[in-house]
């Protein structure tokens, strides 16, 4: 009996051995999938994961909206961005989903530095005095001197750069495309890109004139599947009369490049959208002139008809802008509160308006404002981004007024700190430049992809609510 327990015992122990080092076996085994996803919850880290954007179909955000966009979607899915590695890490853009060309973002071209322009530009701004001298006297004048000290509160990540720098332009694209995690790409869904423009032989304060690198910028917007529309500076002398001549250089140059963008009518016409900074200056009867089918040089219904949107600074202008002939406004400014259309609290009033009068309403949002590095009486205007809270506070608004476009002020202007494009820590003897911390350089790039995606939900959540065609 006691043999035989013993044998039971033995038996047993090695039984449980194996089991124990079978146990231990499979554990020390790690599998690259499992049918319930990643072990030990490593789904839950997402720079493991490539990202995968749902697409949905666009449409009309209300049946009075004068306008669709040019790129519809035509079925309501999910689409996986395939990525092709490379030695750059370049997205694969053959496989790249469509971009939300309802979210636009003013781009500006307009900074130089010695190796690609023989000197400093834009980066030296001037410190713009006090209309009040008994003001301005109290505050520091003269120049900035880059590289080290530039007209901005933010340091951008590629330095004080050269927009005539190919590299920088590619780099511009890349980052309005996407923000890289890791090895990986994510889709942030900007669309169009609103480049700051002067006609040949006009200039801004400080001299500059970038239409030739217009062709460089739509080639490399075209590469990134972007479109380019056209934000037309107060040039001057800007007239109803040099507006026409103007239109009709940008579409006879520029508007057979498929980057040129184009916006499509609910009448089946694809048409370019102008932007018009500042439009106020100029009495609304010349702008009829141009912007109305009876008037004496009239663009519309011609090779050159487009749509045109106005900048609402205060409330009075909206009837200015109707008299004119415009297809929309626009707010610009990036200041919460600075005027009546740039104030959030107004925004649902103007949408009503521009519904009332078959107009596109396109509100301005901004991740925060500061310009005291190029106006240091400026203070009380500043805006703090408070961590990114304030660019989402702005973009809820202005989702919550339904528009038909959405435009972001802005990627590049950093003399005014609006800027959405990278900015890194920086200290020098003299500043201390803000950043984005404790976030990622990204950290506004990311954000407007989140809200992008959101924005494309709630548009076809809205059309299906409302029995809405979709495309």
């Amino acid at each position: 009996m006691a043999k035989f327990r013993r044998r039971t015992c033995i038996i047993l122990s090695l039984f449980i051995l194996f089991v124990f080092s079978l146990m231990m076996g499979l554990k020390m085994l790690r599998p690259n999938k499992s049918a319930f996803g990643d072990p030990f919850g490593l789904d839950l880290l997402p720079e493991l994961h490539q990202r995968t954007p749902h697409l949905g179909k666009f449409f009309h955000s209300q049946k009075s909206d004068k306008i669709n966009s040019e790129t519809n979607i035509k079925n309501l899915k999910s689409v996986e961005m395939t990525m092709k590695p490379s030695k750059a890490s370049e997205p694969y853009l053959e496989e790249v989903p469509p971009l939300n060309y309802y979210l636009h973002v003013f781009y500006y071209s307009w900074y130089g530095n010695p190796q690609f322009d023989g000197k400093y530009i834009h980066w030296n701004h001037p410190m713009l005095k006090h209309w009040d001298p008994r003001i301005s006297k109290n505050y520091p004048q003269g120049k900035h001197n880059p590289p080290d000290d530039i007209g901005s509160s933010f340091y951008p990540e590629l330095g004080s750069y050269s927009s005539r720098d190919p590299s920088v332009i590619e780099t511009h694209m890349k980052q309005m495309y996407s923000a890289s995690i890791g090895n990986y790409f994510m889709c942030v869904c900007l669309g169009v890109l609103v480049l700051s423009w002067y006609p040949p032989n006009t200039s801004d304060e400080n001299g500059e004139n970038a239409d030739d690198l217009v062709p460089t910028i739509l080639d490399k917007a075209h590469k990134y599947n972007l479109k380019v529309a056209f934000h037309i500076e107060p040039y001057s002398n800007r007239d109803d009369q040099n507006m026409y001549k103007n239109v009709k250089y940008i579409i006879d140059r520029y508007g057979n490049h498929p980057a040129f963008y184009r916006y499509k009518t609910k009448n089946g016409r694809a048409l370019p959208m102008f932007y018009v900074y500042d439009s106020y200056i100029t009495k609304p009867e010349k702008w009829a002139n141009l912007l109305t089918t009876s008037g004496s040089h009239s663009i519309r219904n011609s090779p050159y008809d487009g749509l045109f949107i106005a900048l609402l600074v205060e409330s009075k202008h909206r009837y200015d802008i109707l008299q004119g002939g415009f297809d929309g406004i626009y707010t610009y400014f990036a200041t919460n509160g600075f005027t009546y259309g740039s104030s959030y609290e107004n925004w649902a009033t103007l949408k009503f308006f521009c519904d009332q009068f078959n107009l596109m309403f396109i509100p301005s949002v901004g991740p925060g404002y500061i310009d005291t590095s190029i106006r240091p009486w400026n203070a009380q205007n500043t805006r703090n981004r408070v961590n990114g809270k304030y660019y989402e506070t702005a973009l809820r608004a202005a989702l919550q007024t339904r528009p038909s476009v959405i435009s972001i002020t802005s990627f590049n202007e950093w003399h005014e700190g609006t800027q959405i494009e990278k900015a890194v820590p920086k200290r020098t003897s003299n500043t201390v430049y803000l950043d984005y911390r404790p976030h990622k350089p990204s950290l506004y790039l990311e954000l407007t992809r989140k809200w992008s995606e959101k924005y494309n939900k709630e548009r076809v959540t809205y059309a299906l609510d409302h029995q809405l065609p979709v495309s």
